[in-house]
């Protein structure tokens, strides 16, 4: 943890470095692809010693996989292996090495290195096999037209503001930031014919980087103070079991989980300040005209402690790795989407039991907090007062059931995890499956694309908003964002 605190602060100096001298201005972006790479490969040598080399071992293979396989079915084979690779390795260091301990936990970047892997797998195949008209909007405006080099693979992959934490990021977005396209826009008219480019002054990210510094302290601060203070494991506690009453064991539930939250807020509030400072992650300007540096943002702290739905939760809760799920499997699945990104998520999470518990019992969550919001809301959102009362009540259910789900991931094993739903008598389970046999969920109707026939388990908010100012072509992602649909459109069929 302290190799990780250290090489984080390092690589916070090294991005203000990066953006300070140089800067896409002032040096090519070879330089730029090269030195992102090789403080990436240094960063995580002295944090893991020998063991990143699985990260060059894993990126290596997914590109010769790319070249040999091509790009019809290159998405498949890379999936596969990535995916395996990754969970070899996350099998090696649980049961052989070192179960429950997250000390040099190197299978950590490859989790984000694997997401990459995956994402550019299938914006290649999107952009170099399939037919435009088959591709979604954000599918089109994500596609990747041509290979990247191998310079290119290994900078996204193992940049040094992302490779220990993350957050993910689409590749057209990182090249564009490396080749120092974020702040342009191109608008074609209306024939098509005449082309008008648009540059604007490289926005300061200092105040973006500063405020979440301060996050990231008041973050740590209440870690290091209160989380030690309410273990998660005091739930299963026997003597606590068996004299306090219901609602006392159902607030030590929600705040004892809630204590647990601000280290994952610690750690990617830094991720996002590291990248901040080299000057990634700009998505545009405000209504009032103020910089949004939210690009690659992986949580909302207030909406996430004040969301009054499952739905809203995850909306908010790490984000790039929702947005993953939703593009590599939710669109693409077949058949039961939703229980398949779930088992994705299980799967890439880890090999704990815990893990797999935990992401069983969210799809049940899932589908009951969908179907009573769907059948129920409507019924208490016409008087202000009513509302209110019902936020209230929606909250409270929403944190104690998120809580609820979440216990078996942090205390990993099935004996524990058993222990803590049987000593519910496993309430929320046996109330998600009633209002599942109650209340009917709403279907719409399937469409042209089979991946639009149910709606996505995070907001559909969230979803527009990143199609329309985060997943659209990188050019435009960063600046005029009310043009941003329609230049996305534009560079796809110019591509």
């Amino acid at each position: 943890q302290v190799n990780f605190v250290v090489c984080q602060l390092f690589a916070l100096l090294a991005a203000i470095w990066f953006r300070t001298y140089l800067h896409s201005s002032k040096t090519s972006p070879f330089i730029r692809h090269v030195v992102a790479t090789l403080l990436g490969l240094y960063l995580a040598l002295f944090c893991f010693g020998w063991y990143a080399l699985h990260f060059v071992i894993q990126s290596g293979i997914s590109y010769y996989i790319m070249i040999i396989i091509g790009v019809e079915n290159m998405h498949k084979y890379c999936f596969v292996f990535a995916l395996g690779y990754l969970t070899v390795c996350q099998i090696t260091r649980v049961y052989i090495f070192d179960y429950g301990q997250y000390s040099a936990d190197f299978s950590g970047p490859m989790m984000i290195i694997t997401q990459k892997i995956t994402s550019l797998a299938f914006e290649i195949h999107d952009g170099m096999f399939r037919k435009n008209e088959d591709l979604t909007p954000s599918q089109r405006c994500l596609a990747v037209r041509r290979m990247p080099s191998l310079l290119e693979y290994l900078s996204y992959n193992c940049n040094f503001m992302g490779i220990l934490a993350g957050p993910l990021c689409s590749y057209k977005d990182y090249i564009t930031f490396i080749e120092g396209r974020s702040y342009q826009l191109q608008q074609s008219e209306a024939n098509g014919k005449e082309e008008t480019k648009y540059e604007q002054t490289d926005p300061s990210p200092n105040i973006a980087v500063a405020q979440k510094l301060l996050i990231c302290g008041l973050s740590l601060l209440f870690h290091m103070t209160i989380t030690k203070t309410l273990p998660v494991e005091y739930n299963i506690d026997d003597n606590f079991r068996a004299t306090a009453s219901w609602p006392v064991r159902f607030f030590y539930l929600y705040v004892s989980l809630m204590a647990a939250r601000p280290k994952y807020y610690f750690a990617w509030t830094l991720a996002d300040a590291i990248n901040n400072a080299a000057g990634f992650g700009f998505r545009g300007y405000d209504k009032n005209g103020g910089a949004r540096w939210d690009l690659i943002s992986n949580l909302r702290i207030q909406q996430i402690e004040f969301s009054t739905s499952f739905k809203m939760f995850l909306d908010n809760w790490n984000i790039q790795t929702a947005l993953w799920l939703k593009r590599v499997c939710y669109e693409r699945a077949t058949f039961s989407p939703t229980i398949q990104t779930f088992i994705l998520s299980a799967i890439w999470h880890g090999v704990y039991p815990g893990y797999y518990l935990t992401f069983l019992t969210g799809v049940l969550m899932t589908l009951a907090a969908r179907a009573i919001r769907n059948n129920i809301r409507h019924y208490f959102v016409e008087s202000p007062a009513v509302k209110l009362c019902y936020d209230i009540i929606t909250w409270m259910a929403t944190q104690v059931a998120i809580s609820y789900t979440v216990v078996p991931f942090v205390l990993l094993s099935v004996k524990p995890s058993f222990t803590f739903y049987s000593s519910c008598y496993f309430c929320l389970h046996i109330a998600s499956i009633l209002v599942l046999l109650v209340f009917p969920l709403k279907r719409t109707q399937k469409g042209s694309k089979k991946h639009e026939s149910i709606q996505p388990v995070w907001s559909k908010k969230l979803e527009e908003e990143n199609l329309l100012q985060k997943n659209s072509y990188s050019t435009t992602n960063n600046s005029f964002s009310q043009k941003q649909e329609i230049t996305c459109r534009y560079q796809a069929l110019k591509q």
